[in-house]
């Protein structure tokens, strides 16, 4: 049986992106990615970059695993944790996220090929995601007053 172990090390955390565009009838999309190991539905995330601030690390690993380019929100609109598979047992890790405003999607980028990419709305997304904090999160954003103004949408999130 595998062992259960809490992160303790310099990597207690990690970073990601919630990308997010408007579509053609201002309706917000969030891009999704799947995992390389289990094929599950999640946003790009990855581990902080040394000499980077968090939010910049977070946009990289977007651009690397879903080829969308764009600017990220200086604060996180909170975090999630998940249980990390290792080689020999599983680790909680805590999840920052940061809002991430696409300005585009490059046509070829690093992850392509290992990654399936989706656009899709927020309930959709809310749905897709295994992790419920991160469910909740998503649900929440149309609530962040500042991450909204940022991303561009003066009024409501539109579902």
């Amino acid at each position: 049986m595998a062992s259960i172990a809490i992160e303790s090390d310099r990597r207690a955390y990690q970073v990601a992106a919630m990308p997010i565009r408007m579509n053609e009838e201002r309706r917000a999309e969030i891009c999704l990615v799947t995992s390389r190991s289990t094929g599950r539905w999640i946003i790009p995330k990855g581990w902080p970059m040394k000499g980077l601030p968090d939010p910049e690390a977070a946009r990289i690993e977007a651009k690397e695993e879903a080829g969308v380019v764009g600017i990220a929100f200086p604060d996180d609109v909170g975090s999630y944790t998940y249980w990390r598979r290792t080689r020999i047992d599983f680790r909680l890790t805590r999840v920052d996220v940061y809002a991430l405003k696409v300005k585009r999607q490059k046509k070829r980028w690093k992850e392509r090929d290992q990654r399936t990419v989706r656009w899709v709305s927020l309930l959709e997304a809310a749905d897709l995601v295994l992790e419920p904090e991160l469910s909740t999160l998503m649900l929440n954003l149309p609530a962040n007053v500042t991450a909204c103004d940022f991303l561009g949408i003066k009024a409501s999130i539109k579902f």
